[in-house]
């Protein structure tokens, strides 16, 4: 959020308000995650077609009354991030580096190889924007970054 990378490749919709009222009336209470055009009984092979007459794309629904920044939201991404640096902690712990470089290096390509397991496909299959996608990658190997320093200066190797 500090540095704005949150809101990279965000947009807002236009005609908000008539697009609002329409997902309101038609999806109601039922929350969840929608593609469109559906792929319907007819599976892939009726698929192009919906696709060459129709718009498409991915939609997260909740509907009216959702709370920005739960705490329970907060607290959930707090501990996610502390399981990773732990286990990214474990994962060091068995390997047989024992220079500072090598440790962080190694700690930090965990994070690429996370960074890259969800968002890439995210993008190509998708179609979430390249640029929101490149700095929610950012954020996340700068992320193991800072913990490639913190667990290669506390956790000494073994020798």
């Amino acid at each position: 959020m500090a540095l704005g990378l949150g809101s990279v490749g965000i947009k807002e919709m236009p005609n908000e308000q008539g697009i609002l009222a329409a997902m309101q009336s038609g999806l109601g209470s039922n929350a969840g995650l929608y593609l469109f055009p559906a792929v319907g009984a007819e599976g892939m092979n009726g698929y192009q077609s919906k696709l060459d007459r129709n718009p498409s794309g991915l939609l997260m629904y909740h509907p009216a009354g959702a709370k920005a920044l739960a705490p329970s939201q907060l607290i959930t991404e707090f501990l996610t991030e502390v399981l990773e640096a732990i286990l990214a902690a474990f994962l060091l712990s068995q390997t047989r580096l024992t220079g500072f470089g090598a440790r962080v290096g190694f700690v930090t390509l965990v994070g690429i190889v996370a960074a890259m397991t969800t968002n890439v496909p995210y993008w190509n299959w998708y179609g979430f924007p390249g640029s929101y996608t490149a700095a929610y990658m950012f954020t996340q190997i700068v992320d193991y970054l800072l913990v490639g320093l913190v667990v290669s200066a506390l956790l000494k190797p073994k020798t």
